[in-house]
């Protein structure tokens, strides 16, 4: 398949990808309010399971980590820049935490 006639120039795949890892960080970012409302450990009422806010933000960052893969495996981003990004956020964000035992090397 070839270049789609729309106005962004993406690929109908392109988009797909794009519109998978929208999805998927809506679906986390649902979680993390909930997270950040009523705790790690709380459940929903409706959840017959019973499952935890911390079990469900990490399946949900999981799936964000799995649309980022489909992304880096065509192409779309290169997985070595978002690393320096990464790697270059580990630097940077310290002096805008208030609240992070400064020996916490846990996000490195």
């Amino acid at each position: 398949m070839g270049k789609a006639e729309h106005f962004n120039g993406l690929t109908p795949a392109e988009a797909e990808r794009l519109a998978l890892l929208l999805e998927e960080m809506g679906e986390a970012q649902h979680i993390i309010g909930k997270v950040l409302r009523h705790g790690y450990t709380s459940c929903s009422p409706f959840d017959a399971q019973g499952t935890i806010n911390r079990v469900l933000l990490e399946k949900e960052v999981g799936d964000v980590m799995a649309a980022l893969d489909l992304l880096y495996a065509a192409n779309d981003l290169s997985a070595s820049k978002t690393e320096e990004s990464r790697q270059r956020k580990h630097k940077t964000v310290r002096r805008y935490l208030h609240h992070q035992p400064s020996g916490d090397n846990s996000s490195s």
